[in-house]
């Protein structure tokens, strides 16, 4: 098998999956990619929880939207006091 055939049978074992269908959780140690289709593809993009990089990217995301909201906030709290 090549590897784009393993990675679409990894990504169609229901086994790798979990969470809701529309915002699944991806988790495959044979699958060589690091982002990846949603189950519903028209949702856009998932990462592979199994590898390092995809975990760094998931904490990435979830760390990132808060420190710029918060780096936003002081911006303009320090344009105000001026």
């Amino acid at each position: 098998m090549t590897a784009d055939e393993i990675n679409q049978a990894e990504w169609e074992n229901d086994a790798n999956w979990g969470g809701p269908r529309w915002c699944s959780i991806y988790f495959s140690k044979r699958d060589s990619r690091i982002w990846v289709p949603k189950r519903m593809p028209w949702l856009g993009w998932t990462v592979n929880l199994a590898h390092n990089a995809g975990v760094y990217w998931f904490i990435g995301l979830l760390m990132g939207a808060p420190l710029a909201l918060i780096f936003v906030l002081l911006f303009i709290m320090i344009i105000t006091i001026r």
